[in-house]
Formats: structure tokens, sequence, C-alpha cells
């Protein structure tokens, strides 16, 4: 005889683990990094090694302080640490890095329960909490960044192609095929720059189906579709995608499994949110960069996405259980 076993959800169980998944992303994280460091030297690999040590750190010593379980071996703090430091330009002062990196291990995360329960992406947040923090001193993550002079080998400060795009100077853009590669005059953080290595990491959570697409192509999409309507120049457009942090956010970021929808029309609204903020801030507001305000405003309203876009039962009424 069968016995029937009575137990309580989840009933269906997979082997998927958080180290495997972190473990994926930073696989899918290998190629811009190999880039941002054939790029920008020595200042990029002291830059992640800054960010990525002091997020173990954090995370080791905030756990000790306050009795917990010690969680850095699930990998989440090193992502959270090595995403940090990509989006985040040479020149800016490791110390000044380093304490945005400690607000988004103990603050954003930790001190709201640590994976699984923050509020908002952690990267997205240190990446916003240097650049108000720190705009003055090392020019942000936006406004200035980096690039490489090949003729002196000696990493500059100068305005990216972004800040080109609605300026007289838009005549100096590089070319897209030096946007696409990272090569050229293309200033920008140093994991934002070679638009093609962040692709190849694209694919390789797609294939591993670590992420759906629903998400980024929509955030792309929006941001293309948008800046093509109000500039009227399908150039243009493309140099809004593979400029700024845009990819390297729609990617890794805007697909955070805590703090973004779980179903595909959440999702996809989601993306459309973050893509409508981005071309917004950009084109009439204050910075020449918004995909990390839009994907801050947007893990705010995930709660309410979930809720408005939530599936329901057969025979269910909109608001509630059917009587």
């Amino acid at each position: 005889m069968n016995k029937l076993i009575v137990s309580s959800s989840p009933h269906i169980r997979s082997s998927l683990t958080t180290q495997r998944i972190m473990l994926d992303v930073l696989i899918a994280l290998l190629p811009t990094t190999v880039a941002s460091i054939v790029l920008f030297r020595l200042k990029a690999l002291w830059l992640i090694l800054t960010c990525c040590l002091t997020a173990l750190a954090t995370e080791a010593l905030f756990q000790l302080i306050a009795k917990r379980e010690q969680t850095i071996t699930d990998g989440s703090a090193l992502v959270t640490g090595l995403l940090l430091a990509l989006s985040l330009h040479a020149n800016v002062p490791l110390w000044q890095a380093a304490v945005g990196t400690v607000f988004a291990i103990a603050v954003v995360k930790l001190c709201f329960g640590g994976l699984g329960k923050n509020f908002a992406n952690p990267a997205i947040t240190g990446r916003i909490f240097v650049l108000m923090a720190f705009a003055e001193a090392s020019g942000g993550a936006y406004s200035y960044n980096t690039v490489l002079n090949n003729s002196t080998s000696v990493i500059e400060t100068m305005a990216t192609p972004l800040n080109k795009i609605n300026e007289e100077s838009a005549q100096y853009l590089p070319s897209l095929k030096d946007m696409f590669l990272g090569t050229g005059n293309c200033g920008g953080a140093i994991g934002e720059v070679c638009s093609l290595a962040l692709l190849i990491g694209f694919a390789y959570l797609l294939i591993r189906r670590v992420i759906s697409w629903h998400t980024p192509v929509t955030v792309i999409g929006t941001v293309f579709l948008l800046s093509w309507a109000l500039s009227g120049n399908i150039t243009f457009a493309l140099y809004h995608v593979l400029a700024g942090g845009l990819l390297i956010a729609a990617i890794f970021m805007a697909t955070d499994y805590v703090t973004t929808p779980i179903n595909k029309l959440g999702k996809l609204v989601f993306g459309f949110g973050c893509g409508l903020i981005t071309v917004l801030v950009r084109f009439f507001g204050a910075y020449p960069e918004g995909i990390s305000f839009a994907i801050l405003f947007m893990n705010i309203l995930t709660p309410y996405i979930e809720k408005w876009t939530k599936a329901r039962p057969l025979g269910a009424k909109r608001g509630g259980a059917r009587k």
C-alpha cells in the first residue's frame, strides 16, 4: 500500500542553489571584467579588488557583530562588489569606492535582513550613493568618466559619448564600432565600455537560464525606440543603447531575483518603466545617465507591479477570492 505523505509547500524543488546562480553571474561578468582590465589596466584591477574585498569583509564583519550565520560563501557579496566596481570609472578614488561598497552591503542589503530581503539592488544603490556623495570629488559614475589615451598610456578624465550626444560636441562621437568594441575614445565606467563583452555575458545567462530575456530586451528596446522618436535620428538612438551604463544595468541589475517582478508580465512592465525613466532623465534631466535612478525607482514599485500583474486562479474575481 502506497503512503500518502502530506507536507507544506514547496512541493517542487530544484537543485539550483544560490551559490550556483552567483557563480553563473560571475562567469557572465568575466568577459567585461577582462575587457575593463585590458582597457583601463591597473586602475581597473585595483578598483575591482577594492570593491570585491570590501564587500566580502563588510558582510563577514556585519554578520559577526550581529551574531548571524556567515553568508559570504553564497557569492552574493562578491557579485555586488564586482558589479559596483564595473559601474564606476577608473579615476574614482579607491576609498570612495570602498565607502560605496560598505553602504551597498551593510545598509542596503544586511540592515534589511540580508539576501532575499533587501528592497533595492545593492550594487545600483551603491552606485547612486557614490554619485550623490562624491560627485564633486570624483565626477561620479555619470558626468565624467575615463578613457585610455593610447599615445601616452595615461588614464584621462573627459566627457563620455553620452554627454556628447546632446551637446554641440556630438560631431566628435566615436564610431558605433568603437562603441561596440570599447576601442577609441569611448569614455565610461570600466565595465560599460565594451558592449560586446556584456552581450557575451548576456548570452551565457540566457543559455544557463539564470535570467529571462523579458526585462533586458524591454529596457533596451524602450530606450532605443523612445530615443529614436525624440531625436529623430536612428544613429543617435543606437548611441543611447551602447553609451552609458544601459547594457550592464539592464542585463545584470534589472534582472535581480529579489528586487524585480517574478512573472513575465511584471518583468515587461518593469523593463518598460526602467527604459521610460532612463530616457526622460537623459533627455530632460540634469544627469546624462538615468538607468541607475530608473532601476532604483522601479525596485520600489516592484511589490505593486507584482500585485497588479499576478495571475488570477481560474474563476477568481479581480481584487479578491471568488465568493
